[in-house]
């Protein structure tokens, strides 16, 4: 008899795994050593008598032994046919077309799937992002805000609406003298930080809140990873907001109160935790309170850098007065819900069956129900000679999306939400890189072909797996950490220059600071960090054509509009940089892309003023004496990674 208890797991057989041990991996300059600070575990998790990290080869194999043990599981308990012949071929392509780089999980599936928390505790933690709407705060109150501090807490980030303003009339509290011993785990801080919003939303009793409990600062976090702040983070919070909300008592709650309850969450998060978060507010068109809230330059730099704050833009508006703010600081940023509630690809008719769209995630390339989640799936075309090779590629990515979807999360709500949608984002970076390889017409035709591939491909697993297909599969995420691993540029966006130096960050207690100097990188102090050391990687910009100074703001937009017409039928994430003469030409920008885009968002581009900036362009002489200088590192041991516990985007990260 089949039971859950005796199913076996699903397993790459030594051999196989053997082959690559001495195989060469195709890392960009910054891949080798961002895969071991960020996503390599200690191999003691898996194996007690186990010392060291992980090599890639093990990431690899525990990625995608856990993707297929997912299906196995759900075919299992379904009582449907499960072919381990069939299973074990793609599974091998599926591990050599990651080892090689051709795609990767989202970087919290390279650091979280195949491991115990995603499969005794909640796979949450597979999740980038998600979106909440405060819609319903008159009558759910601080559950709302305590689901965002739980996702935030567990990795993912978080988009939500100001649509609750003047719904609640904020209560004195009913403080009583009952003792509530805060619990030492998430779930004890999340409810700490419920109860005490529930006393100001409906006058409910408040607690004294005793925090002994909590370990102490530098106690080790298991799990996610990470060491712990100790309480303080969390006192601070509930004082925070105390002081919010006790010069509120008898007003209507407003969105600027929306908005700060989440910053001040997202900063306990931040600073509690060791990690960054990402949030994303949405308000309306209209609210000047709201859309100049940043103007506050105190309130700015103790939380109101929490969120990127953008609005819900209506197609024919006029946007002369958002314009001139995104002139001055990069917000608001433009989300057109109704483009997003009606229309997939722009190439297709238009559809009504995501109409239950609420918001978007941070980095504005998911399109999402209320406490809807999305998992994301990064693919190079670059990285591939033919379209029929990416077209394999693009199968195992999809593949993996999907088998997602299949897991539950700790939320019922949720969970609702991903059996009927079964939403993933299939994106691509190194657009640019492509463009230059195989030319713009050549990789948009990909796109439009590939496209009705993945929907080939929907229609037969969702049909074996028995379930609903997918509401939407493709997007463009802006990337981060993870397209460091092969030297891809972000998403859509244009490298810095050909040749540059690419800053990273690291503690100064790092086992890797050694390793480092020793192999010829530059390091030094930060500057602005105290216990931090700044490393100089010397970067040359494959298949080069222009970077982000020669760029114009008019092409990057028709980038991301085609994009979003051939690829994206959720949303195409783009920063559009604009030089100084290009700022009174927003306003019109906005008037011609409002239809055939979901969203978009403007920055100033500046070149690199201030000493150890990110990136810093220098020219081919020198980076040629840096490079000579450096012997390349082919393997060390490093403490083990922190994973990456936000929403994968550098652009939409706090």
């Amino acid at each position: 008899m089949r039971t859950i208890e005796n199913i076996r797991k699903f397993k790459l057989s030594d051999n196989f795994i053997e082959q690559y041990r001495d195989k060469e991996v195709p890392w960009g300059p910054l891949g080798y050593v961002t895969y071991k600070r960020t996503y390599s575990r200690r191999l003691s998790e898996f194996d007690s008598d186990a010392t060291g990290t992980e090599e890639w080869l093990h990431t690899c194999r525990r990625v995608i032994e856990g993707m297929f043990n997912m299906q196995k599981q759900h075919v299992f308990l379904l009582g449907l046919e499960w072919n381990d012949n069939k299973a074990q071929k793609t599974a091998k392509d599926a591990y050599d077309r990651l080892f090689n780089l051709k795609w990767t999980p989202p970087g919290r599936g390279l650091w979280m799937m195949g491991t115990k928390f995603i499969e005794e505790r909640t796979a949450a933690g597979l999740f980038n992002c998600a979106f909440r709407s405060t819609k319903e705060l008159s009558s759910k109150g601080g559950y709302l805000f305590a689901w965002i501090m739980d996702a935030l807490m567990v990795g993912i980030g978080v988009g939500f609406d100001t649509l609750g303003a003047d719904t609640v009339t904020v209560s004195e509290p009913q403080f009583t003298d009952e003792v509530h011993f805060i619990e030492d785990s998430r779930e004890g801080w999340v409810e700490s930080v419920k109860i005490l919003l529930n006393g100001y939303f409906f006058g409910a009793p408040v607690p004294k809140f005793d925090y002994s409990l909590i370990r102490a600062y530098g106690a080790p976090i298991h799990g996610f990873g990470g060491t712990s702040s100790g309480p303080d983070p969390l006192v601070e919070l509930h004082e925070n907001l105390r002081d919010l909300y006790d010069s509120r008592v008898g007003q209507k709650i407003t969105s600027v109160d929306i908005v700060d309850t989440e910053n001040l969450i997202g900063r306990c998060v931040v600073s509690g935790n060791v990690r960054r978060s990402a949030a994303l507010a949405m308000g309306s068109h209209d609210d000047t309170h709201y859309l100049e809230m940043k103007n506050d330059q105190e309130k700015l730099y103790h939380h109101r850098w929490g969120s990127n704050n953008s609005f819900h833009a209506l197609v024919g508006m006029d946007y002369t007065w958002h314009a001139e703010q995104s002139q001055k600081n990069g917000e608001p940023g433009y989300i057109w819900l109704d483009n997003a509630r009606s229309r997939g690809r722009m190439a297709d008719p238009p559809r009504d069956d995501d109409k239950s769209v609420m918001g978007f995630n941070p980095c504005v390339e998911q399109q999402l129900e209320d406490a809807e989640l999305c998992c994301l799936v990064e693919t190079f075309p670059a990285k591939h000679e033919t379209y029929e090779d990416y077209l394999k590629t693009l199968k195992i990515a999809y593949l993996y999306g999907k088998t997602v979807t299949l897991s539950n999360t700790h939320w019922p709500e949720t969970n609702a939400k991903m059996l009927k949608n079964r939403r993933i984002g299939l994106s691509q970076s190194g657009v640019i890189q492509a463009f230059n390889k195989h030319g713009r017409r050549q990789i948009l035709n990909w796109c439009d072909n590939a496209y009705e591939h993945v929907k080939q491909l929907d229609e037969e697993y969702s049909n074996w797996l028995c379930i609903p297909k997918s509401v939407r599969m493709t997007s463009i995420k802006p990337s981060g950490t993870v397209s460091l691993l092969n030297g891809s540029t972000p998403g859509v966006h244009f490298p810095e220059d050909e040749y540059y130096i690419r800053r990273i960050r690291f503690s100064k207690e790092s086992k890797m600071i050694d390793a480092l100097e020793k192999a010829g990188y530059t390091t030094e102090p930060d500057l602005y960090t105290p216990n931090t050391i700044c490393v100089e990687f010397p970067v040359k910009e494959p298949y080069f054509f222009k970077g982000k100074k020669e760029i114009s703001m008019w092409e990057q937009l028709e980038i991301a509009a085609q994009y979003q017409h051939y690829w994206a039928d959720n949303s195409v994430s783009i920063t559009v940089t604009f030089k100084p003469h290009e700022a009174p030409q927003i306003k019109d920008a906005l008037e011609m892309y409002e239809t055939r885009l979901k969203a978009v968002s403007f920055l100033k581009y500046e070149e690199t003023g201030y000493e150890q900036a990110p990136y810093e362009p220098i020219t081919k002489e020198r980076y040629e004496e840096l490079s000579a200088k450096i012997t390349p590192i082919t393997r060390f041991d490093a403490e083990g990674g922190t994973g990456t516990k936000f929403c994968d985007g550098e652009s939409c990260t706090i």
